[in-house]
């Protein structure tokens, strides 16, 4: 995420001044969060006004919550449409995450996106996408565990014994799978509607789970991936990580 800081010759800013142009607070009540000692710089408690840091590498936290560092990176959040290929070309002439972020692609011809992870083509919901590739790469480790909350509708009332049983853990094919929280939002005769948050990326790891417990999935929307929330972001458009999403991601994958 790139912000205009301006530096020095020796490519340093001081640190007051880069939080207040990070938007955390003006740059008094930023100097008042240093001394009262909520602000760390590469995990040490900066008290000294006018300490000065490098704003592209320092690792910079206040209260608890890490300031993203100077960068030309992108990191965006994408609502996928139904019917979008997980990929950003495809042989077979599929519509792509490319077709979908044409325009801003179009505005920036140098940028080259990766997507972080996947949904199936039939899943729509939040993916995010980047020029970043070992953020790409540590967010998509399954070492990480990074948490996925999906909404389902799926075939058939959900009874409480059904939901008991994702909590306890299920065990597929290519082995078992860990769900972390699961919700009932809507249940009917013919259809229900669950939210599940698990942290696995496994090939149609939802459909494949709710299918084995009798309920097939009709529709599935991925809507959280860790601190990032799809709120109301249309679909088939993006929206730039904010810096409170982009620190918390960055700490979680130790960046």
């Amino acid at each position: 995420m790139t912000r205009e800081i301006e530096t020095d010759a020796e490519g340093l800013v001081r640190l007051q001044k880069l939080l207040a142009q990070s938007g955390v607070a003006s740059r008094r009540k930023c100097e008042e969060l240093m001394l009262d000692g909520e602000v760390e710089v590469d995990g040490e408690v900066v008290t000294r006004l006018g300490t000065k840091v490098d704003p592209r590498v320092a690792v910079i936290k206040v209260s608890g919550q890490r300031l993203p560092p100077l960068s030309d990176h992108v990191y965006l959040v994408l609502n996928k449409p139904t019917g979008v290929v997980s990929t950003m070309s495809d042989p077979e002439g599929r519509r792509t995450i490319t077709d979908v972020v044409a325009d801003r692609l179009a505005a920036d011809p140098a940028l080259r996106l990766f997507h972080v992870g996947r949904l199936d083509t039939d899943t729509s919901g939040l993916l995010l996408l980047t020029n970043d590739g070992e953020f790409a790469h540590r967010m998509a480790h399954p070492s990480f565990e990074v948490e996925k909350t999906y909404v389902a509708e799926v075939t058939g009332r959900l009874a409480k014994g059904t939901l008991a049983d994702l909590l306890e853990g299920v065990t597929l094919d290519d082995g078992p799978v860990e769900v972390r929280r699961a919700r009932v939002i809507d249940a009917a005769a013919e259809k229900s509607i669950i939210e599940l948050v698990i942290h696995e990326g496994r090939n149609r790891i939802v459909r494949r789970l709710l299918e084995h417990v009798g309920h097939p999935v009709r529709k599935l929307t991925r809507t959280r991936f860790g601190p990032v929330d799809l709120g109301t972001l249309k679909a088939g458009t993006t929206r730039e990580l904010t810096n409170d999403e982009l620190g918390a991601l960055l700490d979680g994958v130790g960046l």
